[in-house]
């Protein structure tokens, strides 16, 4: 409220700076007119400037059209068609470029004035120099000054649009700085998850070997019970805590530092830790990329995870496959017997299937496939990837569907998908991972297909480039200039083409009307016009001035003028010969200036 108060009044300021200004200029030709009207030449242009000022800002094309109507009023008068109103008429049409985006009402708003101009001129059959005056001047003062309007008010949007632009990218940059927050949140997150507890679980695996020892004592095995109670806890704050720190789906999952150990390392501890896990590797072993590596390493660790952890006593085997273009990682541990120990089946509810959520998104950005899901011989991890990570390739993350944690009955997990398809809003159909027909099946190109606006907008641009909003402001602002700048050139060829005729027609009778001092001075009084005839001009001047005019005259007798130089762009000395009939009464020299 307070805000629109002190915009108001400054907008009253403004508008009452630009009436006095106008209004002095109109005192100013009211004083220069001499015998000028007081009511029709001060105080009507003077209550017409105080509705028009107030105006331009609602209806600045309505303003403009008013103090129009001041210059019609100067159109009308015998003497002269200029007067101080054009300056008004030069400002309004400035405010009205200025402040009127679009350019179509104004432009009729302009032809309306000269077109009300010029049938002034015709219907009170005006001399040459009012239609002259109505063909230039007039015209010169609507649209110039409104072409000044527009590159002003172009130069404020682009310096509006500047600004906006840099709090937007100070914004921008705060956002990226969040995500690069967020990111690193996410990898500490994923780090903590296949590495901590991965190690958690072997050494709850290792507690519970040593609680079925024969040679301890009821009092250790309660301890190593406790023990292993407690781990199970670390393990649950361990996933409560990536659940913290888990970033939502989409984020760059490749990322990360290279892994030190090798997935023969890992096995080896594994086994080492009482895990029943034996492994075989198929095939000549190619050079693999780091983040080829690191995912391989990643999908035995996570199974060996679930797997100890929800059948600990179950046989678990390994088969990694190198074919010519790519590698095959396989994982089968057996799922635990109904009769088995309390605790095989046993876990937590919370964050089933976040590791292997987590896992299947790390795979996707690497190229590759993962299908996770009881088959023959208990639970499968089966992972396709690359020899080479084709992360460019890729624009996008799938989101994962549902998916069972290893080691447990179908019936924990819940069922799987009748279609084998997971829906995403606004995509099409997202394959399941766990439902996949062929790890290495390469995604339907059909599928999740999304018009791209940028390309229709842009056929030059990249696919899956987003065009910034930027670019398209400055492509506006640079097709309004393109506008404004055939627009300020059309407009001179235009007038040119009013102003050339007219100012050839000018120059003609102004050196068509002059009368040598020579032959001035040869002109004798008394004598008729017919003896002087090849003294004087071919016309007389049309334009006298206003004291010339109102000089004295003989009474009844019939006053011309003619100039006394050919110089047409400096006014010069008149000569005034009066005729009664056709007899020369009197010759007299009017100064230029006023006497």
């Amino acid at each position: 409220m307070l805000h629109t108060r002190t915009t108001s009044a400054r907008s009253a300021r403004g508008d009452a700076a630009l009436w006095t200004v106008l209004a002095a200029a109109t005192g100013y030709g009211f004083r220069d007119a001499g015998s000028a009207s007081l009511t029709l030449d001060l105080v009507l242009p003077l209550a017409v400037l105080a509705v028009a000022v107030p105006w331009s800002r609602r209806r600045p094309g309505a303003a403009v059209a008013l103090v129009n109507g001041l210059c019609v009023l100067g159109l009308a008068d015998a003497s002269t068609p200029g007067n101080a109103h054009v300056l008004s008429l030069a400002a309004l049409s400035c405010l009205l470029g200025a402040r009127v985006a679009e350019a179509r009402r104004p432009l009729l708003v302009l032809a309306g004035c000269a077109a009300v101009d010029l049938a002034t001129c015709a219907v009170l059959r005006a001399q040459p120099v009012w239609w002259f005056y109505a063909l230039t001047v007039l015209p010169a003062a609507l649209l110039l000054p409104w072409l000044t309007g527009r590159h002003w008010r172009g130069r404020r949007q682009l310096a509006r649009e500047g600004w906006r632009l840099a709090r937007g990218l100070e914004e921008r940059q705060h956002l990226v700085a969040e995500r690069a927050r967020l990111t690193e949140r996410a990898e500490i997150a994923a780090d903590m998850h296949d590495s901590l507890g991965h190690a958690l679980s072997l050494v709850a695996l290792r507690a519970g070997a040593l609680e079925l020892s024969p040679d301890l004592t009821d009092r250790d095995r309660a301890d190593l019970a406790d023990l292993r109670g407690t781990i199970a806890d670390a393990v649950e704050q361990v996933r409560e805590t990536v659940a913290v720190l888990q970033d939502p789906p989409g984020r760059d999952t490749s990322a990360g530092l290279p892994v030190n150990d090798t997935v023969e390392d890992l096995l080896s501890r594994a086994a080492a830790s009482g895990v029943p896990v034996r492994w075989e590797r198929r095939g000549a072993s190619p050079p693999l990329s780091c983040l080829v590596e690191r995912g391989m390493y990643r999908v035995v660790q996570e199974a060996l995870t679930n797997a100890t952890k929800h059948a600990p006593d179950c046989s678990i085997s390994v088969r990694i496959t190198h074919e010519p273009d790519r590698t095959r990682v396989s994982v089968v541990n057996a799922v635990p017997s109904a009769g088995g120990p309390a605790h095989a089946g046993a876990g937590p509810a919370s964050g089933v299937g976040r590791g292997l959520i987590g896992l299947q998104e790390r795979v996707t950005v690497l190229g590759g496939s993962l299908r996770t899901g009881p088959g023959s011989g208990g639970f499968h991890v089966t992972a396709v990837l690359p020899h080479r990570a084709t992360t460019a390739a890729r624009t996008g993350t799938p989101a994962p569907g549902p998916v069972t944690a290893p080691g447990r009955p179908a019936g924990v997990h819940g069922p799987a998908s009748p279609s084998g398809t997971a829906r995403r809003p606004g995509t099409g159909t997202v394959p399941d991972p766990g439902m996949a027909p062929d790890p290495g099946m390469a995604p339907d190109p059909g599928m999740g297909t999304v018009p791209d606006p940028i390309r229709a907008m842009d056929p030059d641009a990249a696919p899956g480039e987003v065009l910034p909003e930027s670019a398209e402001r400055l492509a506006s602002v640079r097709s309004d200039a393109r506008r404004r700048s055939a627009l300020a050139f059309v407009a001179p060829v235009v007038a040119a083409v009013f102003f050339v005729p007219s100012a050839v027609y000018l120059a003609w009778q102004l050196t068509t009307s002059v009368l040598p001092p020579s032959r001035f001075d040869e002109l004798t009084t008394g004598r008729p016009r017919a003896e002087l005839a090849p003294l004087l001009p071919a016309r007389a001047y049309p334009y006298p001035s206003d004291h010339a005019r109102s000089a004295p005259r003989p009474p009844g007798a019939r006053c011309e003028f003619y100039r006394s130089g050919r110089d047409l762009l400096d006014e010069v000395d008149l000569y005034r010969l009066c005729w009664s009939g056709d007899t020369l009464l009197t010759k007299d020299t009017v100064p230029a200036g006023r006497p």
